[in-house]
């Protein structure tokens, strides 16, 4: 029953989300964690490895919970879930692609979605912003600074074109470093 709890699940939110993986974070974070197959700092940890790892993030990040749900089988029926909408989508699409392409309806719908797409996204940042740099509310203290260096930082070398590995693998490091330093306790 859990396979097909997973499948499902994750089914609907592949057919019923437009904008690629950030724009599913909020349905996945919710249905993970009304089911109960994830905490928030399990799910942030869900966001960071499967953020820093090859590949779709909608993807991993169902593999991840399927894989701490069920091992393999899980993880196969959550990716398969979150992969067969838009599978099947993009089959028809591409069977009817010339009269999609100049459909005025069509190209309505989808200026439309747009700015639905960005409001996802910008409630995504805005909740793992706010689980990551103030899990316990506004405390101000040196992890909420190191925290807010590394984002502030990580931006700024992004939009200078910068491969994202590079950030992702020196805020490792940086997190590392303090550990064994003892400052992140």
């Amino acid at each position: 029953m859990l396979y097909l709890d997973l499948f499902l699940t994750f089914f609907r939110i592949g057919l019923f989300t437009f904008g690629g993986g950030y724009a599913m974070l909020p349905l996945i974070s919710e249905a993970a964690l009304s089911k109960a197959w994830a905490t928030e700092e399990t799910m942030l940890n869900f966001i960071a490895v499967s953020e820093s790892t090859p590949g779709p993030f909608a993807l991993n990040i169902a593999t991840f919970i399927g894989t701490e749900q069920a091992g393999i089988l899980g993880a196969l029926c959550a990716t398969a879930g979150v992969v067969m909408p838009s599978f099947i989508v993009i089959l028809i699409v591409a069977n009817f692609y010339l009269a999609f392409r100049k459909n005025k309806i069509v190209a309505n719908v989808l200026y439309g979605i747009r700015p639905v797409v960005i409001g996802l996204l910008t409630a995504t940042v805005l909740s793992v912003g706010q689980s990551t740099l103030f899990p316990n509310g506004f405390v101000f203290d040196v992890k909420l600074l190191i925290s807010l260096a590394i984002a502030i930082v990580c931006f700024i070398v992004i939009k200078k074109k910068v491969h994202p590995i590079i950030p992702l693998l020196s805020s490792a490091a940086v997190g590392v470093l303090l550990g064994w330093l003892g400052v992140l306790g």
